[in-house]
Parts: structure tokens; C-alpha cells; sequence
């Protein structure tokens, strides 16, 4: 049985609630994915997406070196912990219709899982298929 712990990042870029939205959408670009987590110290306390920056501050005209993280992340994330097991980690990506899930122990993020960790395991390729085609769909960190 693998669990997350067996294929989750663990060099993570996360904000801070206090961070300008620009620096999320550098930290995205960076490392080429559409959300962040936003902590405080090691505490995950939302998560913001390119389509949060896109929605609350580009299509309002808004300066995003102005707006901070705080002001259009998700608060209500999903997290796992790094024991969970990979299919229930892909159930619940499916579940909540999202890619990239924290992981956290004790209360602090140690991890990322991404789709894309579990399509690279072949016995998961159509699990993850299928979370993915339903991710596309509508996502729960969506406004």
C-alpha cells in the first residue's frame, strides 16, 4: 500500500496571508501550477488560484501588488496526511474536485500531493484520469 508520503512534494512554495498576489502568481509561474498554499508559519490557512486572482482582482481592475492573499484565498482547504493512502488521497481530489492537495502533520504543511504525483503511479493512471475529468469539470475552490 503506498501512501501519499511515498509521492508527495515536499520542496513546497507557499504565501502568506500578507503576500500581494503577484508574488502568489510568480510563485505559480515558477513552479508551473495554479495554486498555493497560504500559511501562516507552517499552518495552512487557505490556498489561492490563478482563477481567484484572475476573478477577485484582474477582471476588477484591481493592482494585484495591492491585494494581498488574504483578500481572495479559499479558506476552507482540503488536506490530507502523509499516511494517507494514495487511492483515498485520488478519492478525494475527485470528491472535492481539485489538483493539488496539502499535506500536513500535526497541523503543519510538510507536503504537496498533485494530480500529476498520482498519474505518474501507472496502477492509479485511470483513478487519476477520471478525478482529472472530473476536476476540469467545476472545481471546489472555484467562486
Amino acid at each position: 500500500m503506498k501512501t501519499v508520503s511515498d509521492i508527495m512534494s515536499r520542496d513546497i512554495k507557499v504565501c502568506t496571508p500578507h503576500d500581494s498576489v503577484t508574488e502568489a502568481a510568480k510563485i505559480m509561474r515558477d513552479i508551473e501550477c495554479g495554486s498555493v498554499p497560504v500559511c501562516e508559519g507552517k499552518k495552512v490557512v487557505g490556498i489561492v488560484t490563478d482563477r481567484d486572482i484572475v476573478l477577485t482582482v484582474v477582471a476588477e481592475g484591481k493592482d494585484s501588488n495591492q491585494v494581498h492573499c488574504h483578500d481572495c484565498m479559499t479558506t476552507n482547504v482540503i488536506t490530507c496526511t502523509a499516511d494517507t493512502d494514495i487511492h483515498e488521497c485520488a478519492r478525494l481530489m475527485s470528491e472535492n474536485q481539485i489538483r493539488r492537495i496539502p499535506v500536513v502533520e500535526n497541523g503543519e504543511i510538510v507536503g504537496i500531493c498533485a494530480m500529476a504525483d498520482l498519474a505518474r503511479e501507472n496502477i492509479f493512471v485511470n483513478e487519476a484520469g477520471e478525478a482529472l475529468s472530473q476536476i476540469s469539470e467545476h472545481s471546489q475552490y472555484d467562486h
